[in-house]
Parts: C-alpha cells; sequence; structure tokens
C-alpha cells in the first residue's frame, strides 16, 4: 500500500505521533468530526450542482424536468430496421 512517495513505516510513524499528541481517548472524536466535515462538505457541494443544474433548466426549458423524462427512448421490437450489409468474400 503507497501514498506517493509514502511508505508503510513513514505511516505508522505518523499514526504514533498523532496517537501521541491528541491520546487514544480523543482519536476517535477527531474521526468522527472529520467524518462529519467530509459529509457536510459533500452535501453542499451536491447542493451547489443541484442548484446550477436547477438555473440551466430555468433559461433552456427545452431541457426536461425529471430524470426520467431524460432518459433514452427504448427501442421497440416492432419496429424495423435494416439488415446490416455483409462484407463480401
Amino acid at each position: 500500500m503507497s501514498f506517493g512517495n509514502i511508505g508503510m513505516p513513514e505511516i505508522l510513524v505518523i499514526l504514533v505521533v498523532v496517537l501521541l499528541l491528541f491520546g487514544a481517548k480523543r482519536l476517535p472524536e477527531i474521526g468522527a468530526s472529520m467524518g462529519k466535515g467530509i459529509r457536510e462538505f459533500k452535501k453542499s457541494i451536491n447542493d451547489m450542482n443541484r442548484s446550477v443544474t436547477e438555473i440551466d433548466r430555468e433559461e433552456r426549458p427545452d431541457l426536461p424536468r425529471e430524470r426520467a423524462a431524460a432518459a433514452p427512448a427504448v427501442k421497440r421490437d416492432d419496429e424495423s430496421s435494416p439488415e446490416p450489409k455483409r462484407l463480401l468474400s
């Protein structure tokens, strides 16, 4: 397992230093707060993307309002399609 130029021994040293600095009791709290921060960041990014796409839809009424309407049409079996040309040998 390699993270760029950081190998396993370097990662272990970093983890030991973090354990010594914060203590075993604080590490779960730090992990939980980091997880909460990451979730909030992802939520804000998704909200921003959603608001941008809604603005685009308001400016362009030809775009569909729902994802179901944006799905490509399914080709039916009863529609005839020409048979592909065969190569002559």
